[in-house]
């Protein structure tokens, strides 16, 4: 088996290379035709994987409640995220959607009951700096849409902590349950999506690589967690604003401007310290990233 570094980061690619077809998709069709591209692909690689690993009860579960609670958030992420970037720059967005670890940090106590010190009240302030000097007057994400790429980080670290109260459960159970019941509600949702254009060739390709990799980069995250502690994988997630910032200039013609670079920085170093200093009681292996 590949190293867990190597899946780690190699899931961080698809991710990025994710958010790129969906930001090419929701300008293209409807945002609810591309949530369900997503958790379908998902879906269908759940299915087959989960069986492979666990048997015919994979299914089964010791916190349905729990499980069906984090996969609607796992929606809600996709869904605020892809619907930011409709407007919104994909590496400014990205990297605001990265202040996650900030929010795990600051919602700890009143979820898992674990303290939060001073110290670490200033590092998410310093995250916090990056998102104002990221979407200061006169930028691109100057927008009311950046508001959905923040909530999206406080609903994305809501879903981390309550996926670290599924130790219980197999990863491969959890991955299950997120792409199922974010298929079901997509499909509640297509009969309200506006109708598809005519779609090029191109388009649709997309649309199925959109849900390969979204199902493909939570696997990898998965098994990669199996090898390694979680809190010596997680930051390396940042490195995925690499990914985006070329794929943001190679493919959208968007670069961020210097004082955006330094904000991305605040996020990046900021949420790294968090995600470190709190290995003391690091996620278990069933934490995947939301997307």
């Amino acid at each position: 088996m590949k190293s867990p570094v190597f899946l780690f980061i190699l899931s961080g690619i698809l991710f990025a290379t994710l958010d790129a077809i969906a930001k090419i998709l929701v300008q293209e069709t409807n945002l609810i035709a591309v949530v369900w591209s997503r958790f379908f692909g998902q879906c269908l690689l759940a299915v087959p994987v989960a069986w492979y690993f666990l048997g015919s009860h994979f299914w089964k579960t010791s916190h349905l409640q729990l499980q069906l609670f984090r996969s609607v958030l796992l929606v809600a992420t996709s869904s605020l995220f892809f619907a930011g970037l409709y407007w919104l720059p994909l590496a400014e967005a990205s990297s605001i959607t990265f202040t996650a670890p900030i929010w795990v940090a600051i919602l700890s106590k009143p979820i898992l009951g674990e303290e939060v010190g001073l110290k670490e009240w200033l590092i998410a302030g310093v995250g916090f700096m990056g998102i104002l000097l990221i979407a200061r007057p006169g930028t691109a994400i100057y927008h009311w849409a950046a508001l959905l790429l923040v909530l999206m980080a406080l609903v994305n670290a809501i879903f981390q902590l309550i996926t670290r109260k599924l130790t219980r459960d197999s990863a491969y159970t959890t991955f299950f349950y997120s792409g199922l019941v974010g298929l079901a509600l997509a499909s509640a949702l297509l009969p309200f999506a506006e109708p598809l254009p005519n779609l090029s060739i191109t388009a649709w390709v997309l649309f199925a690589l959109l849900g390969l990799l979204g199902g493909l980069a939570h696997l990898l995250v998965v098994l990669a967690f199996y090898q390694m502690r979680p809190h010596k994988l997680t930051p390396l997630v940042f490195l995925q604003l690499i990914w985006a910032i070329a794929y943001g200039y190679f493919i959208f013609h968007e670069l961020p401007d210097g004082w955006s670079f330094v904000g991305m920085a605040l996020i990046a170093s900021s949420g790294a310290w968090l995600i470190w200093n709190h290995h003391a009681s690091p996620p278990p292996k069933s934490q995947i990233e939301a997307r």
